[in-house]
């Protein structure tokens, strides 16, 4: 009888590829172009051709900058956090690679991921605005502009000691876990979104507050993108990642005193 091996983690399957590439190309062409500033968390309701699309939606002061922003959201959050998830798809692409709904299934497992992100997405940007609402007028921070950055650096700083940080972190660093306890076969469609969702769940649990960061740079900053994308990549899945973690939340706290001081 031949040995039943683990599956491991093999290259992304094209369909990721792909969305991952359109991803990237999406940000770098709606950055470059005259609606750039949208995804950098200007007012939508103000500034040009925006102003005139809230104008001529019913509710279009909220309901048309939502949009935006999560349409951002999802495209960072494809382009950043899908490839950090290469071992448990590949893992997946092992066990179903023969199955005719293969593409289908992977459609499912991303979404379900992204599904996870969307929902943290949303939260933020309903956090962001009512911070917005109920702070704007505060004299002493329009004075001192600087400390939201540096709240929110601090924050992600001290997380990165925090025990739900390697707790969630130990988890996506075992995406074999998530396959014995969400892939059975009976119905592999939800099944497969299933497995999504909670590998993405755990996800937000383990880089939400550095996700956070993005806000004081803007959806469309690539550059930043790029360096927390390959440092939560790092984190999840090298041998050594987990150690990475506390480096980078003393680096981040450094960086919180730094704005403060400067």
């Amino acid at each position: 009888m031949a040995r039943w091996k683990a599956p491991t983690a093999a290259g992304f399957p094209p369909l990721a590829v792909a969305l991952v590439i359109l991803s990237w190309i999406s940000l770098l062409v709606w950055d470059a172009s005259p609606y750039g500033r949208y995804l950098h968390h200007g007012d939508w309701t103000t500034i040009g051709f925006g102003s005139l699309i809230c104008m001529a939606v019913p509710g279009g002061s909220w309901l048309v900058p939502g949009i935006l922003y999560a349409g951002g959201w999802l495209l960072m959050s494809a382009a950043m956090m899908l490839p950090t998830t290469a071992p448990l798809i590949g893992m997946f692409d092992r066990m179903i690679t023969e199955r005719r709904d293969r593409a289908t299934l992977h459609a499912l497992l991303m979404g379900g991921y992204l599904l996870a992100w969307a929902g943290f997405g949303a939260a933020a940007h309903l956090l962001d605005g009512v911070l917005h609402a109920t702070l704007g007028g505060w004299v002493w921070l329009a004075l001192h502009p600087y400390v939201p950055g540096a709240v929110i650096l601090a924050l992600a700083g001290a997380f990165q000691f925090s025990p739900l940080k390697y707790y969630c972190l130990d988890k996506c660093r075992t995406p074999l876990g998530f396959l014995t306890s969400y892939w059975h076969g009976p119905n592999p469609r939800l099944e497969a979104f299933r497995l999504g969702l909670a590998h993405g769940l755990y996800c937000v649990g383990c880089c939400w507050a550095l996700m956070l960061t993005m806000f004081l740079v803007g959806t469309g900053s690539l550059g930043w993108m790029l360096m927390l994308g390959l440092v939560m990549a790092v984190e999840k899945n090298h041998p050594w990642g987990r150690r990475l973690s506390a480096p980078l939340g003393g680096a981040l706290l450094a960086g919180a005193g730094f704005v403060l001081l400067r």
